[in-house]
């Protein structure tokens, strides 16, 4: 698997390790990874590119699990930065799976975005038969990678499944969701009281649950799958829930959407207070059906773990 140090790949190493996978973890030269379990074998790589070499890497591979990719920069310093998230997440996922089918791998799994769905619905969740929009350059980059890989399997013997996400949550969180958890801690006033969106979310644990069975389930040959904790809640909603795993009261006060939109633009946070606001959930009911798949954790089950790793460590 790649992107073994990272926030799911952690996750999804202890639990593949508790599964009795044997791994492989594709990690680069400096990554911290005195974390990894010994019994994990460690192959080091060069960062993905449209030149990398992985063949070493991939003698006696089955299954590869592809988490790495250059994910959202908080602040971009690219000249280009649309080739460089080609350059990682399109040529250097295209390198990869090539290589791989190549090597004799049987099945490539790819960690995709729900970004490629688009960043928000109305009134019907989004779906795998949607027509993509991605809404930004990562999710268009993770797009592209998509219909390589979908080549690339029909032009040889390797099987392709594709997992699409919406926020991922859990213990070592970073990004949008940490800074939640912080905010709300806190006691901050949050003027969110009268949002009426809903919001689909999945926990990190379930999340590696359901990568773990697309990787060896002889139907997700060929799929894309969305995958979500299935409890779709508002913004205020999350936000008392998180409170009230943190043990803290929830401060939400009303204010006209208006306003907070033109907060964000002010502080230059549209895309965060867009978020919060606006609707995006996901039908995952066929990665249920097709592979029997079930959350092994509620909504609150998770927020309860991520409450109690994020009190230990704040």
């Amino acid at each position: 698997m790649t992107g073994a140090t990272g926030f799911v790949g952690t996750a999804l190493i202890k639990h593949l390790v508790r599964e009795n996978f044997r791994l492989t973890a594709a990690v680069l030269a400096g990554d911290d990874t005195e974390h990894l379990p010994a019994v994990v074998e460690q192959a080091i790589v060069e960062p993905l590119s449209e030149s990398s070499d992985y063949t070493a890497a991939l003698h006696d591979v089955d299954i590869i699990i592809h988490l790495a990719a250059r994910v959202h920069v908080m602040q971009e310093t690219a000249i280009d930065p649309l080739q460089e998230f080609r350059k990682v997440n399109l040529h250097g996922t295209e390198r990869l799976a090539l290589q791989a089918a190549q090597a004799g791998v049987k099945r490539f799994v790819f960690m995709s975005t729900i970004g490629v769905n688009g960043n928000s619905t109305n009134s019907i969740p989004f779906t795998e038969n949607d027509a993509p929009h991605p809404h930004n350059i990562y999710s268009l980059s993770k797009y592209e990678a998509e219909l390589a890989l979908r080549k690339i399997s029909t032009e040889s013997k390797m099987e392709v499944v594709i997992i699409r996400a919406p926020i991922v949550y859990g213990p070592c969180n970073p990004g949008n969701f940490l800074s939640l958890l912080k905010i709300v801690s806190q006691g901050i006033p949050l003027p969110l009281a009268s949002i009426q969106n809903r919001r689909s979310l999945i926990y990190v644990g379930n999340l590696v649950d359901a990568l773990a069975i697309s990787a060896v389930h002889p139907s997700a040959d060929g799929k894309t799958y969305l995958v979500s904790d299935g409890d779709d809640i508002s913004t205020p909603e999350l936000i008392y829930r998180t409170a009230s795993a943190l043990g803290v009261p929830a401060r939400l006060f009303p204010a006209p959407v208006g306003i907070i939109r033109l907060a964000g633009k002010v502080t230059g946070k549209s895309s965060s207070i867009n978020g919060l606001l606006s609707s995006l959930v996901v039908d995952s009911s066929a990665i249920r059906t097709e592979l029997g798949w079930r959350p092994p954790f509620t909504l609150d089950e998770g927020l309860r773990q991520t409450a109690l790793w994020f009190s230990k460590f704040s």
